[in-house]
């Protein structure tokens, strides 16, 4: 597709703007909000640990298989024809999720919303390289950054508020069903300013493809969640093998498809990117290291000690204010010092997670939230730090022609990081919580803190094998005085 940098640009962009923009708000709302309605869930619908992390995981699950072959299908179908079905179909898909009448229909449902904004979310940024000329970029993904920081603060306040207001008696359902009035908001909007944008009628889109790196992503996680409730079968580990010749096959058949000129979810151009490739890899690593400990925060905040969901948002709120924080000041260094600043956001994560794990080892029967403060908005302005400037660097390996599938598919590594940390810190705190998962009272307090407390030293390990890694490598690469 053209650049718009190319023609004069559209009187109505900042409208169209204003809309893809609260469709990615609602998208990262919803990644957050269900945190702090699990514990609810479990009380209405009797659900099991291993069900409760399936209605956290399936989502960014969905996401992850949903994000590559989407990102080139609003190549081939039409990016706004895209957008919109996704749009609806996530409106649609809330909906269902808030009238679920037991716990295995919200999963499915939660499977749907996942993939229904897996069509909706590569269109977005997509759609605004194309209707911005140059010039207005930067300002625009500074926006971008400041939507996704305020999605994440508003998730677990909006969701702790509503929960806990209980509104026509709806409790946790209110959760999903926000996003009903939002979702028609930004239909009506997009029908009006999004513009319908020239298609590459020579693609095609790659059914194979799509079906093994589905077939790999599932593979991969579904074992790990799997595993603990069904005492670890053969067939678990049978699929953690099979998810490699799975990749390899996804692989072989990208270049393959490459090699004969046809429409590719990767091209090889990026598949024989080492760079890119060791980068994606790290992007897996950090986002790896933050889902699944909220998902274990809010469960040992609302079940462990009784917090209301609304308080129990109110707890991890520092994290995300750090996000914001840090993000706002680190955008004045440019393109400056990337390595060196996602290392230095890796290394204040590790020192935010040792502080939270030692306020977690001091809890008693008793529990003062306000002592999570300090370690959470550490560890928030260490992902702030670090985030921009990893996708940042990540994106400057690709060459200029890659640039739509490369972005597609750090996002959709990015999920699978956030899959695979639900499913490791779910598999240590749930295994460590023992036979009576959910019971709460003060014999239960101490069973709480230490699987909390061990479910931490995932996350530890990884920000701090990172931070030692890529400071080495700033100090290898650092530029000589002149």
């Amino acid at each position: 597709m053209a650049d718009v940098s190319q023609h004069k640009p559209r009187s109505d962009r900042w409208m169209a703007l204003a809309v893809l923009f609260l469709a990615s708000f609602m998208n990262l709302i919803d990644v957050s909000i269900v945190n702090v309605a699990l514990p609810r869930i479990q009380v209405d619908t009797g659900a099991t640990a291993t069900q409760l992390e399936w209605v956290a995981a399936v989502y960014v699950l969905a996401l992850a298989v949903g994000l590559l072959p989407f990102g080139r299908f609003g190549d081939v179908f039409g990016r706004r024809r895209m957008f919109l079905w996704g749009l609806f179909g996530f409106t649609v898909a809330s909906v269902l999720c808030g009238v679920a009448p037991d716990i295995l229909t919200l999963i499915a449902a939660r499977a749907a919303q996942g993939s229904f904004a897996a069509m909706m979310v590569p269109q977005v940024l997509a759609i605004v390289h194309v209707i911005f000329p140059p010039d207005e970029k930067a300002r625009v993904f500074g926006l971008f950054g400041t939507v996704s920081s305020l999605g994440v603060v508003a998730g677990p306040i909006i969701g702790g508020a509503v929960i806990t207001a209980d509104f026509a008696g709806l409790g946790w359902r209110l959760a999903f069903l926000i996003n009903v009035p939002l979702g028609m908001v930004a239909l009506i909007g997009a029908m009006r300013f999004v513009p319908d944008l020239e298609t590459d009628t020579t693609l095609r889109p790659d059914w194979i493809g799509t079906g093994l790196f589905a077939g790999a992503i599932v593979l991969l996680v579904l074992p790990l969640i799997e595993g603990r409730v069904l005492g670890w079968p053969w067939w678990t580990f049978a699929a953690l093998l099979a998810c490699v010749p799975m990749m390899v096959g996804f692989v072989l058949w990208e270049r393959r498809l490459s090699k004969r000129g046809l429409s590719a979810l990767m091209p090889e151009g990026l598949l024989q990117n080492r760079p890119y490739l060791i980068r994606l890899g790290l992007v897996i690593l950090f986002f790896s290291g933050i889902p699944g400990l909220f998902l274990v925060l809010a469960i040992f905040l609302q079940s462990g000690f009784g917090l209301s969901a609304l308080q129990s948002g109110l707890v991890t709120t520092p994290f995300p204010v750090g996000v914001m924080l840090a993000s706002t000041l680190t955008s004045r260094f440019g393109n400056a010092y990337l390595t060196l600043r996602i290392a230095c956001g890796a290394a204040l994560l590790t020192i935010g997670m040792i502080g939270l794990r030692v306020v977690i080892n001091g809890v008693g029967t008793d529990l003062n939230p306000y002592l999570f403060t300090v370690p959470l908005i550490i560890c928030g302005f260490g992902m702030g730090t670090a985030v921009m400037s990893l996708f940042q660097v990540t994106m400057s390996s690709v060459e200029a022609q890659d640039a739509g599938a490369g972005s597609g598919a750090m996002q959709a590594f990015q999920q699978v990081g956030a899959a695979l940390g639900i499913a490791i810190a779910g598999q240590i705190f749930f295994s460590l919580l023992g036979e009576d998962e959910m019971e709460v009272g003060t014999e239960a307090a101490s069973r709480f803190v230490h699987a909390a407390s061990q479910a931490t030293l995932y996350s530890m390990a990884v920000f701090a094998a990172l931070a030692l890694g890529l400071g080495v490598s700033a100090y290898r690469n650092r530029k000589p005085p002149q």
